[in-house]
């Protein structure tokens, strides 16, 4: 018979809790104890922010290092706790230092801000919990490759925090791959423990943690019961003439009302949206004579400004608002919030869901949302997409998504080639040198790129080496060597990390800048934007300089909904249908809001979105109704552009107009469903999105972008339906 969780722990480790006054081990903690210390299955770990995981993890894997210390006299950290934010590293050294100090187990951590002082002593004397980021980890495999058997001999356990951030990211293919690389030169598997408080497919969370033996991962989740929800979608509408001042004025007055006093968070998507509703919050501190208690957070402000902040959430003695970007949405230490709110709608319920897990921490206190809308005020021309209130919508679907704990789950694994580049580097780099064959088979046979062939790899090889490239080259032995270009790239601090945010283009109409815009997403000539309130056709595209060329589009009058760049899952969009189709009023909007629904609900059935897949809007102008998500539309809309028509994606729904260039509408729907992918690829799209896709050939970039970016297996059904309508 198992003996209880909390027998099963080391006795250190049992004087640390009782002087912690714990009555209990919480229920995920006793399962998490049970199963570490009684198997060798790797585990996921899942509960709400503030829900006990990490000692969860540790306390168990602490105590087996403890019975473990006698059983070897090799050098080396015990335990690797990774984790996506030095800030997040910072937290877990101070919260795991009074654990380890009692049990004697030195913890250090160690990414680009810890001194060269306290790392030089971590790889002196390499014992205990080592606790470092990604990059800080790449950055021993380069600069310290002959080290690694030496530092990690020991490591039985590797923890990984915010599993949910890295499920199919660059990042997370890159820690997947060093993963696999640690273990095979230490020569032994390592048990993978992962922590999360927000994970839709659990399934594919499992072939993330260990993908050639999901079966052989436990998931543990929180059995408890989650707190009390209160929220509230407010809507507003701009002025005539389309200014939305005096509805930020409005959004920023309710805040100012609601949330002074406390602490809170508001996340307001764009850092210029962060400025502005943290400069409006302050000003209304400055002019009531009030203390100062609202401030901005950001990846632009410095350190010490985002530490300030950070620490007076912390402080309970001083009320505190950040107003953020997705900056404070990772699981930071910064104490109890009393609320959170979210300007505009979200890209996804899992950032919903783990923004809201900042409120509602303590024993009795309800989790409270506040979300904010501002819709358009609308005219007799005013665009179908305003007349729909997509925003708020969305927004009212994610909720009723969020209710029914459904979330995204991780994307298909896709070939991932910018990271493979950076991976085949960095193997060099460490080995100072590598057959192509031990590149594969480290790196695609036993690594994370497993969709890629030999064929494929061999490509990319061969480019790599090629004079105008010159990342690698090969030695008289056969050996692979860093070329001139790969040894600047490897020799910078900025090579370990693998992503890059969003390039901005300039965007250029006869010789004069518009302005700058972010590009996530493939575009090519003949698509069109949205920008400065007005539509614009692209006529070329210089990734070189990061330059658009464009001119205005012979389309009618843009809407004020711009459609902003992020990926929104097909299920939103399903859930945005339904609601269109409903009656169904949430309890948890308010008067405007209500009333914003009501018109999206008359206007879809005046369009007729609802009951047909294609709405005819003029003699040349219609809307598909596809009701998929971004991804699924941008191809539809690529597809289309290639064929002469002027198309644009939305939520659910593409806009298509036909050309003097295009077939018709239905001829050409059905000419997609019959070509295959090559077909609609001209060699002038803007298919670099990754650190390291501007060293891919053309053909490659297209072979990487079928696989990630666009879904063309899965357009042909619907768009012979379409066509066949």
């Amino acid at each position: 018979m198992t003996a209880p969780a909390f027998e099963q722990l080391a006795r250190p480790i049992q004087k640390w809790i009782r002087q912690k006054g714990w009555r209990e081990l919480r229920p995920i903690q006793v399962d998490s104890i049970n199963a570490i210390l009684g198997g060798q299955d790797d585990v996921i770990v899942s509960a709400s922010t503030a829900g006990g995981k990490t000692e969860a993890a540790f306390l168990p894997l602490l105590s087996q290092t403890l019975a473990n210390q006698e059983e070897t006299d090799e050098v080396g950290f015990d335990i690797v706790y990774i984790g996506p934010l030095k800030a997040l590293i910072n937290d877990q050294y101070q919260r795991l230092e009074g654990m380890c100090l009692e049990a004697e187990i030195a913890v250090h951590p160690w990414h680009g801000d810890v001194s060269a002082s306290k790392k030089a002593v971590a790889q002196k004397n390499p014992s205990g919990v080592l606790l470092i980021t990604p990059e800080s980890l790449e950055a021993i495999f380069v600069r310290k490759g002959e080290l690694i058997p030496r530092l990690f001999s020991r490591t039985r356990a590797v923890v990984i925090d915010e599993l949910h951030t890295l499920l199919d990211s660059e990042r997370g293919i890159q820690l997947r791959s060093l993963l696999t690389r640690l273990e095979l030169a230490i020569d032994h598997s390592i048990r993978r423990i992962g922590l999360s408080a927000t994970l839709g497919d659990m399934e594919l969370a499992k072939s993330y943690l260990r993908p050639r033996n999901p079966d052989q991962v436990q998931v543990i989740k929180s059995p408890e019961a989650e707190a009390e929800l209160r929220l509230q979608l407010r809507g507003y509408t701009t002025g005539n003439n389309g200014d939305d001042g005096a509805a930020t004025e409005e959004v920023s007055r309710h805040l100012f009302t609601n949330l002074r006093g406390s602490d809170n968070l508001v996340f307001a998507g764009s850092r210029k949206n962060v400025e502005i509703y943290a400069d409006k919050l302050s000003s209304f501190c400055e002019e009531e004579h009030l203390p100062q208690e609202f401030y901005a957070h950001h990846a632009s402000l410095s350190k010490e400004h985002r530490e300030f902040v950070e620490d007076r959430l912390k402080d309970d003695t001083k009320p505190t608002t950040a107003v953020c970007t997705s900056t404070l949405e990772l699981g930071i230490d910064i104490g109890d919030v009393t609320c959170v709110a979210q300007v505009g709608s979200p890209f996804s319920v899992a950032s919903l869901r783990q923004r809201l897990g900042r409120s509602g921490r303590r024993e009795g206190q309800p989790a409270i949302l506040r979300q904010y809308e501002i819709e358009e005020h609308l005219e007799a021309s005013s665009h179908f997409s305003d007349r729909l209130r997509l925003k708020l919508v969305r927004s009212i679907a994610m909720i009723e998504l969020l209710l029914a704990k459904w979330c995204e789950p991780p994307r298909a694994q896709s070939l991932n080639l910018s990271t493979l580049v950076h991976q085949t580097l960095s193997i060099i780099a460490e080995r100072g040198g590598a057959s192509a064959k031990r590149l594969f088979i480290t790196l695609c046979e036993k690594g994370p790129f497993s969709n890629v062939t030999p064929e494929i790899y061999m490509s990319l090889l061969r480019h790599l080496g090629q004079p105008d490239v010159e990342l690698i080259e090969q030695a008289p032995d056969g050996n692979l060597l860093l070329g001139r270009v790969g040894e600047k790239l490897v020799e910078h601090y900025s090579f370990y990390a693998v992503f890059r945010t969003p390039e901005e283009f300039r965007v250029v109409c006869e010789g004069k800048t518009l302005g700058t815009i972010p590009l996530d997403n493939p575009f090519k000539p003949g698509m069109t934007i949205i920008f400065s309130g007005r539509r614009w056709e692209i006529l070329d595209i210089d990734t070189s300089a990061n330059v658009l060329m464009v001119r205005p589009s012979k389309a009618g009058k843009p809407p004020k909904f711009g459609g902003d760049p992020g990926i929104i899952h097909d299920h939103v969009c399903q859930k945005m249908k339904e609601l269109y189709s409903s009656d169904y009023v949430p309890a948890y909007l308010d008067a405007n809001a209500r009333q914003l629904l009501s018109e999206a609900r008359t206007n879809a059935q005046l369009i007729g979105i609802t009951e047909n897949s294609i709405i005819r809007l003029s003699e040349k102008d219609y809307l598909l109704a596809t009701w998929f998500g971004t991804t699924k539309n941008l191809t539809l809309e690529f597809a289309l552009t290639s064929l002469g028509f002027e198309a644009k994606s939305w939520d659910g729904v593409v806009e298509v107009s036909e050309t003097e260039k295009s077939l018709s509408l239905l001829d050409g729907l059905r000419e997609i469903s019959e070509n295959s992918p090559d077909s609609f690829f001209t060699g002038k799209e803007n298919l670099i999105f990754e650190k390291f896709h501007p060293f891919l050939s053309d053909e490659l970039l297209k072979q990487d972008a079928l696989s990630a970016r666009f879904e063309f297996a899965s357009l042909s059904d619907v768009t012979f339906r379409l066509g066949a309508s």
